[in-house]
């Protein structure tokens, strides 16, 4: 087994650390696992774009989509997991985006009360997001990731290569996350991303990279000191309360829910926190920019019913993540029947 000094880094949770290589091949799994049993979980775009990098390895292929993250599929997962003969020294491999990594986490955590596992993440929002912080589960409906684990995985890995066959809305799609970053945390990192736009990473990797790693070391950190998401954590929900409930109604794109919800908590934030307006304007003009949508029609009535059955909803109050400035946010507590009259002004 490789000696932890020869991760590229490690951050620490209460009960483990977690490995990270950057710009790593298959070859570092094959060296890290050697004499293990290893299963992979991916889906069928990434099998189909990257047959041989499963070659002669044993592979759970799952149809790709959000509209499989479900129970269902989590039990097409343990019923190839007994027919592999997995046991509970199997190592499970989550390669794949969101979808992926939740489900492939969550099999591995219960699947004979947990397995080993790790992930090799191959979207921009898998990498920036998704993959790091051990949350692990499945929608049920339209109730986004209502069903869980937090469980953190042994090792991320990073294989730049799978960036080369993802499609540009999946560019698109990730960047919501890395403004969402930017916005909450880390005001250099948005004067950065003004400078620049998708086409200009998908055609640097250099800088892409810089910008993944710049990311990682964002969320990584926040999930260290708060790995339950008892406090500091929740401000990586921002965006997502109204975002996630659009997202079911409307059938879009996480990245681009997650955008028009990132709008609307700014203009939240203008009424409750008297964040400047020219603060929305600026994080407009930057998810324009990258190419994400700032508005879309939506049925509010049903909007709304979601959004209130949202996890983060505690008696007749909502925790909502507000802007103060950028690279500055805040967990306010907002009463829903205030939250609806402002809700209904969007």
């Amino acid at each position: 087994m490789i000696k932890e000094d020869m991760w590229d880094q490690q951050f620490h949770v209460s009960n483990r650390s977690v490995g990270i290589w950057y710009g790593a091949g298959f070859e570092k799994l094959d060296a890290y696992l050697k004499g293990q049993r290893v299963i992979f979980i991916t889906d069928d775009h990434i099998f189909e774009k990257h047959r041989l990098k499963f070659q002669g390895r044993d592979t759970i292929v799952l149809p790709a989509g959000e509209n499989h993250k479900h129970q269902e599929t989590i039990n097409t997962i343990i019923d190839q997991l007994i027919t592999l003969q997995a046991d509970r020294k199997s190592y499970v491999v989550g390669v794949g985006g969101g979808v992926v990594t939740d489900m492939a986490g969550f099999a591995a955590s219960i699947y004979m009360r947990g397995v080993r596992f790790g992930f090799v993440p191959t979207s921009v929002l898998a990498m920036v997001d998704a993959s790091i912080g051990g949350k692990n589960g499945i929608d049920v409906g339209v109730y986004k990731n209502l069903v869980g684990v937090i469980n953190q995985p042994e090792f991320l890995l990073y294989d730049y290569s799978f960036l080369q066959t993802l499609p540009h809305e999946e560019w698109v799609n990730g960047f919501a996350e890395i403004i969402k970053h930017a916005c909450i945390r880390d005001p250099s990192l948005f004067q950065t991303l003004q400078k620049a736009s998708v086409s200009h990473y998908q055609n640097t990797p250099d800088e892409m990279a810089a910008i993944i790693t710049r990311n990682v070391a964002i969320k990584s950190g926040i999930v260290s000191r708060d790995e339950r998401e008892s406090g500091e954590r929740k401000l990586l929900n921002f965006g997502h309360t109204i975002g996630h409930a659009i997202e079911n109604t409307s059938q879009l794109p996480h990245g681009h829910a997650i955008s028009i919800g990132m709008v609307a908590a700014c203009r939240i934030s203008e009424v409750i926190n008297h964040l400047d307006p020219a603060v929305t304007a600026s994080v407009v003009k930057l998810l324009q920019q990258y190419q994400l949508p700032v508005s879309h029609p939506f049925d509010k009535e049903k909007t709304w019913d979601i959004l209130v059955h949202d996890k983060k909803k505690a008696g007749d109050q909502m925790s909502f993540v507000v802007l103060d400035a950028i690279g500055a946010a805040a967990i306010q507590s907002i009463s829903l029947d205030q939250l609806h009259q402002i809700f209904n002004q969007l």
